[in-house]
């Protein structure tokens, strides 16, 4: 898939009050914490925009979100999304993973970081949450989870400039080279 334009974002949590205090999140409640993550993601994110959201979307009232939420939502499962798999209609489309080309340079699209993925050793792009922040990163990676970006989803625009700014990553073989 060959993709001009698109948001990320992963780890939503959605309807799930432990990760307020797991993540160490600044709301008093799942629904403050609900709202503000879907006023963030409207803010930004029109109606017809292209969303990857990278894993574990919601707990619970899954149909509820995905029709608050603007874009059209294309979920990689993550490890808490058992729900959102039983609700797979509800989204443009499901994965388990995923890779899309943007300007000519692959993206890896998964749950879970990567050490090498594909592609990596030309420069690939792996976009991943599930460690809410704390994971270290090496080349062109990127946490893309709401908790990396003040609850707001990237934009591509942004990820390309990140990535633009990181060396080449660990595996990196000049092309051309023997």
């Amino acid at each position: 898939m060959t993709i001009t334009d698109f948001w990320t974002t992963a780890d939503t949590h959605f309807s799930h009050g432990n990760i307020i205090r797991y993540c160490n999140r600044p709301f008093s409640c799942s629904e403050e914490m609900d709202e503000v993550l879907i006023t963030n993601w409207n803010s930004r994110v029109q109606k017809n925009d292209v969303v990857f959201h990278l894993g574990d979307f919601a707990f619970n009232f899954i149909d509820k979100h995905v029709q608050r939420l603007n874009g059209k939502i294309i979920l990689i499962f993550g490890n808490h999304d058992k729900l959102a798999k039983r609700n797979a209609n509800l989204f443009h489309s499901t994965h388990d993973y995923l890779e899309v080309e943007y300007k000519n340079t692959k993206i890896v699209m998964c749950h879970y970081a990567f050490y090498i993925w594909n592609k990596s050793h030309f420069d690939s792009i792996n976009l991943f949450g599930h460690s809410h922040g704390r994971v270290v990163k090496e080349g062109k990676q990127m946490d893309v989870g709401v908790d990396t970006n003040n609850y707001f989803p990237y934009h591509s625009s942004e990820i390309e400039k990140i990535m633009n700014s990181k060396g080449h990553n660990h595996n990196f073989i000049e092309r051309g080279s023997k």
